[in-house]
């Protein structure tokens, strides 16, 4: 059983929920047509456009690279990623060996970010936006369950927190050589740390619930640090 990513091009950040039903009316081999929304809970963003040439594609045509409804983003994608899986004219599948998901998936989140491009990743429900995003270019976020993200969007980043669990025991974003900031579920609640790494300083505390972790989160990412002040930290 491989890991797959799916990937396609939508004008606005769309929600994880959305995704899913993108991602699930294309196995039902319904094509998608990204439109200017943000689908939070309807299934009328499980949209069952008509096909190119009208009924049941003819064998081989559906999803050609060379199709002229072809986004061209995608194209470029596929284009530079040899095995990727045209699903549609708009809509790509990338199948991953499972011992290669978290080299192969890193490489997959960089270049449909660089064409411009969003991300779903099914195994984890997560969908990687193109926007908004931090403010530190060169930013990590690693969870526990493997998986590297550089410069993830901030809806990314409050989704993937809330994904952990003992088979996902830690999120963290990194700036390396200047500061980090990680989080751990406990019994109850989360372990949330800090790191000046240029002063070589670490800080620990202990919040009760996730919105406190993703609203810290959000604010190292765009360069705030009013949750040290809201806290009080332990110096480790």
């Amino acid at each position: 059983m491989s890991f797959e990513l799916a990937v396609w091009y939508e004008p606005k950040p769309i929600t994880r929920e959305h995704a899913e039903n993108v991602f699930r009316s294309l196995r039902r081999g319904a094509p998608h047509r990204a439109g200017p929304h943000l689908g939070d809970q309807d299934d009328a963003g499980e949209r069952e456009a008509a096909l190119p040439h009208g009924g049941e594609p003819r064998p081989g045509e559906q999803g050609k690279p060379e199709d002229p409804e072809a986004h061209p983003g995608v194209t470029a994608f596929a284009d530079r990623l040899p095995g990727a899986e045209w699903l549609s004219p708009d809509h790509i599948l990338v199948g991953v060996d499972p011992e290669r998901a978290d080299e192969v998936s890193a490489e997959v989140f960089a270049l449909a970010t660089e064409c411009g491009l969003v991300c779903y990743d099914p195994q984890r429900g997560l969908v990687h936006n193109l926007s908004p995003r931090g403010v530190y270019p060169t930013m990590e976020m690693r969870t526990g369950d493997g998986m590297i993200v550089v410069g993830p969007d901030l809806q990314l980043i409050s989704d993937a927190l809330a994904t952990m669990s003992p088979q996902n025991p830690f999120t963290a974003l990194v700036v390396f050589g200047e500061h980090f900031v990680q989080s751990s579920p406990e019994i109850s609640g989360y372990e949330l740390e800090y790191k000046d790494s240029v002063r070589n300083r670490m800080f620990r505390t202990h919040v009760p619930d996730l919105g406190a972790v993703q609203e810290a989160f959000t604010e190292y990412a765009t360069g705030e640090r009013a949750f040290l002040e809201r806290h009080d930290w332990l110096l480790v």
